[in-house]
């Protein structure tokens, strides 16, 4: 067996439609087609692929420790990305993978996840971490 490719992740919330907006307007994913599951949900594409499979569930679930850190994308236009995660007033932080030619930038879904987006580290734009609440 070899693997190819990580085909999506799989987020149970019981905040469906505010995890739908920030995919959609942070991430710039789509909301497409799903099975027609005997339980709420949202699956959320890149291009072709469902990459974020959200299931709804009536209470949110807690965990004493994180299991999966988090999960990341690679992606061009870095400069328009911190543009539209500051008009939407989303945090960030930005780092330089060491050793490697990626600058990731990590933001939190409203319930909390941690997910990482790589860029070229030779694109240019304001790389200062942003928060709202200051």
């Amino acid at each position: 067996m070899n693997l190819n490719s990580l085909d999506h992740v799989n987020i149970r919330t019981a905040n469906l439609d505010h995890m739908v907006a920030f995919y959609t307007r942070c991430l710039g994913l789509r909301p497409g087609p799903r099975p027609p599951f005997k339980f709420g949900g949202a699956w959320l594409y890149c291009q072709d692929q469902a990459v974020i499979h959200l299931v709804e569930v009536g209470t949110q679930p807690t965990l004493k420790e994180v299991q999966i850190e988090h999960f990341a994308f690679l992606a061009t236009d870095l400069a328009s990305f911190l543009e539209r995660l500051r008009s939407l007033e989303t945090a960030y932080d930005v780092q330089l993978i060491p050793g490697s030619e990626r600058r990731q930038i990590n933001v939190r879904d409203p319930d909390g996840n941690h997910i990482e987006i790589q860029f070229p580290a030779d694109e240019t734009a304001n790389l200062q971490p942003y928060s709202p609440d200051t």
